[in-house]
């Protein structure tokens, strides 16, 4: 029997994972791992999330991603939560385990926007000062994998991570959460004796002034009104990555970086691609490759 995969949002007539992953299940084409379609856009209504999650359930579907506004509640709902998942309190991925059939919970965007960082745009963050604007979350769901880099099979990570918010509690209350973890993962293993070498702060966008960084990620929906976030001109470093993660066009904050002397400007149709690879591979046991998917999406962009 062919496994069924499909999209949950609201909106999500705008998502283009059916391409992607049709285009992944392409490459094991007459393997096992390539036996799946991936073709459904499902927009459950915003009071209905749980209802429609059930009913795609019982219609044979095996896997989900998940889109907003429904990433708490995808975590919410799962039986078993893995550590990206429950560090970030929201998931993005739901697979059904195949033997139990609990509903399990996964995160893949922290892990797809380190490969598009690190594979895709050759940025090492290893030792550099990371300013993640936002507090909600995208920014949740990046911001221990930043830390952690395990599945590259090493211990190197950022020196200083600045989480900058109009709100700073809310950075705060996301410091707070990785905090509460006083472990990091070596090659997949639990380690309670390291601490956590990256240092984490908080802070409002006024208190930015006169500090510069190496990689500037934004995680606010600023992209989706095309509002301005109010950052000081002087916020780059010499060498700095701007990385918006919408995708699609040209935001003010990409705009703002370009002005402002950033030497690398980046979208987030990358990562898009990548943590849909780390969700193929949690469903079919296989890593696609995702340099022709990136290469086919931008031309069509």
């Amino acid at each position: 029997m062919t496994d069924k995969y499909a999209v949950i949002g609201n909106p999500i007539a705008h998502s283009k994972s059916p391409e992607i992953h049709t285009m992944f299940a392409e490459q094991f084409k007459g393997k096992p791992e390539g036996d799946m379609v991936y073709k459904d856009r499902i927009l459950a209504p915003l009071d209905g999330f749980v209802a429609t999650v059930e009913r795609l359930r019982n219609g044979e579907f095996q896997g989900f991603n998940v889109t907003v506004p429904f990433k708490q509640m995808a975590y919410e709902l799962a039986t078993i939560q893995k550590l990206s998942a429950s560090t970030a309190r929201a998931a993005n991925t739901l697979y059904l385990d195949p033997i139990l059939g609990d509903l399990t919970a996964d995160n893949t965007d922290g892990i797809g926007l380190l490969r598009d960082i690190r594979n895709n745009l050759a940025f090492n963050i290893n030792g550099k000062r990371i300013l993640l604007l936002g507090a909600g979350g995208a920014a949740r769901g990046v911001l221990y994998p930043l830390i952690d880099q395990s599945t590259f099979m090493t211990q190197q990570s950022p020196s200083h991570i600045v989480i900058a918010n109009r709100t700073p509690q809310k950075a705060r209350e996301i410091i707070e959460i990785i905090n509460e973890r006083d472990f990091i993962l070596i090659a997949g293993r639990v380690d309670s004796s390291k601490p956590l070498s990256t240092h984490l702060s908080a802070a409002s966008y006024d208190e930015l002034l006169n500090q510069q960084f190496d990689l500037v990620i934004n995680a606010t929906s600023a992209g989706l009104t095309d509002s301005e976030i109010s950052l000081p001109s002087t916020i780059f470093a010499p060498g700095a990555l701007a990385y918006e993660m919408m995708y699609g066009r040209e935001t003010p904050f990409m705009k703002f970086a370009r002005e402002q002397g950033a030497a690398i400007v980046s979208d987030g149709l990358g990562m898009l691609v990548e943590q849909a690879a780390e969700s193929f591979f949690i469903w079919r046991g296989v890593r696609p490759d995702t340099t022709p998917v990136l290469a086919k999406l931008r031309e069509t962009a």
